[in-house]
């Protein structure tokens, strides 16, 4: 390794981004992207696992059968999670092919930012952070955090969700507690969103210093 690569290592700062439903956490991508971070979004790198030709794609029709497959040869995810639904040993199935495969997609995007030598902050936005076991891919972990009430409440104007549905959807997730006892920075989320951007204005200052 040359000294300009090292140099770029060093200087390229990964900060992985998560929060439960309705947190902000999205938003907060958003700020941090248009002041220059490269963002990857776990979500978005989800999907691209399900691509026909990937490793994940062919181990989910293997596991979940033909029937999930498109006429497209893409799989159905609405099929797919139909078959997953409700039902956590088949979650943990399909989890542990897809985890896996999205932290292959986030490790080699970090590794093409830092080989372009270009000093930046990247961010991992991932809402299932935790649960995958990804926080190890950064050299900071950001939480944003909300109340559960006000969480509901815009989950179910955002979304038009009714509320049974937001109340299950939250249990469902890890608690704040949960997420702040294991976050190097906490964003709470619970005022107004120029509140929470004053908030990540200063972080910003000190991570791309």
């Amino acid at each position: 390794m040359n000294n300009d690569t090292g140099n770029a290592h060093r200087m390229t700062k990964v900060i992985c981004l998560t929060g439960g439903m309705a947190s902000g956490k999205s938003t907060a991508a958003r700020f941090l992207k248009a002041q220059g971070a490269h963002v990857i979004d776990a979500d978005v790198l989800g999907h691209r696992t399900y691509e026909p030709g990937s490793p994940a794609h062919a181990k989910v029709v293997q596991t979940f059968g033909r029937d999930v497959l498109a006429a497209d040869g893409s799989i159905d995810r609405r099929m797919l999670g139909a078959k997953v639904f409700g039902k956590p040993s088949e979650l943990g199935k399909l989890t542990d092919i897809v985890w896996p495969a999205i932290r292959q997609l986030a490790e080699a995007e970090i590794a093409a930012v830092r080989a372009a030598g270009t000093p930046r902050v990247v961010v991992l936005e991932a809402a299932v952070l935790f649960e995958a076991g990804w926080q190890n891919l950064g050299d900071e972990i950001w939480v944003v955090i909300v109340d559960r009430e006000v969480a509901i409440a815009r989950a179910m104007q955002r979304d038009n969700m009714p509320q049974a549905t937001a109340e299950s959807r939250l249990d469902a997730q890890l608690s704040n507690a949960e997420r702040a006892d294991r976050a190097d920075v906490v964003i709470d989320n619970n005022g107004l969103p120029e509140a929470m951007l004053e908030q990540l204005r200063h972080l910003w200052q000190r991570v791309s210093g």
